[in-house]
């Protein structure tokens, strides 16, 4: 797999959430023009990315604020059994701290810090743009 891509709509945020996260900023780009609405079948596209990378170098995610077309607003609130893409997950060391940076910036956790079996801690937090983060420690 290449990258995830998560539409946002603001994406300063959303990329600030994602950097405490640990992730990288690789790159910016502004997106227009016939090729791109052709790819995402939409007209009139204006965007903007910011393509993020892993520490470990293995993953991507990237970040999308469409100017144009306007979106349908979609359910950001939607529980976590809702069909389609619903949360993304990170190895993270020191879990308690992380929660408590990201809570300071505003997440909040979705249910609890729990521990699985004896191989993880796990919990959920809802971030920018309502995005569920799963975050896993391995003991």
């Amino acid at each position: 797999m290449d990258h995830v891509g998560v539409v946002v709509d603001d994406l300063e945020a959303a990329t600030e959430f994602f950097v405490e996260l640990g992730l990288v900023v690789q790159g910016r780009a502004s997106l227009e023009g016939g090729s791109i609405d052709r790819v995402v079948g939409l007209d009139g596209v204006r965007s903007e990315i910011v393509m993020m990378e892993t520490p470990d170098g293995d993953g991507r995610l990237e970040l999308t604020k469409f100017r144009s077309p306007r979106n349908q607003d979609g359910d950001r609130h939607a529980p976590a059994n809702t069909p389609g893409i619903r949360h993304v997950s990170f190895v993270v060391e020191g879990i308690d701290a992380m929660v408590a940076g990201l809570r300071a910036r505003g997440a909040e956790l979705v249910g609890e810090l729990v521990r699985y079996q004896d191989i993880y801690r796990l919990c959920y937090v809802r971030g920018p743009e309502r995005i569920i983060v799963e975050l896993a420690e391995r003991i």
